[in-house]
């Protein structure tokens, strides 16, 4: 594959028994690109669950990725697909979930720091490099004393389940938004109120 192909990674932990949790909100997003691709996600050899298509009629090329290993350990699934298909850093996408911004809330940025997140910091060591792209999909803090572990490993709350549509198809928009259009469109849009 040639460098204008993209390689958007969804953050998760594998198994039905985590499907709703809040930790899996990349995974739940990378689901609904593939729905408006009309895909499904086949296994591929780098421990991944993968797509490989266009976005929209005549969009870019893009591997879709869901990483089958626990979230910790996202960095070797994201760093071999990118070897593999011969994806730089300027076209890895990784979509996360961020406690550092409130529930139903995107942003978008380049580099910096993993905030604690440690699938970001797996993907920043196998990758060499955190000057990746990131959705960060807000998921809020944890009530009063909370375990910041305990908290993104629960599924949403039944109000938060109301508008979590909303939030993976905003989520959705801003991937596609970011390879059309680059960060800076992508962050003047999701970055307004």
């Amino acid at each position: 594959m040639s460098s204008d192909t993209w390689l958007v990674a969804g953050l998760g932990n594998p198994g039905p028994g985590y499907a709703g949790n809040r930790h899996n909100i990349g995974q739940m997003v990378l689901d609904e690109l593939a729905n408006r691709a009309g895909s499904k996600f086949k296994t591929h050899s780098s421990r991944a669950q993968i797509i490989q298509g266009r976005l929209g009629v005549g969009g870019p090329r893009v591997v879709l990725a869901k990483p089958m290993t626990y979230m910790n350990l996202s960095g070797g699934p994201v760093a071999n697909l990118a070897k593999f298909f011969n994806i730089g850093l300027d076209n890895l996408i990784v979509v996360h979930d961020e406690i550092d911004i409130p529930f139903d809330t995107i942003k978008l940025k380049r580099g910096g720091g993993e905030g604690g997140h440690n699938g970001l910091r797996d993907i920043s060591k196998a990758m060499g490099s955190k000057d990746y792209l990131r959705v960060r999909t807000g998921v809020g803090r944890p009530p009063g004393r909370m375990d910041t572990a305990d908290w993104v490993l629960q599924d949403f709350s039944k109000s938060e389940k109301q508008s979590l549509p909303f939030l993976i198809d905003n989520a959705a928009d801003a991937v596609e938004l970011l390879m059309s259009q680059g960060l800076e469109a992508a962050q003047g849009k999701f970055h307004t109120s």
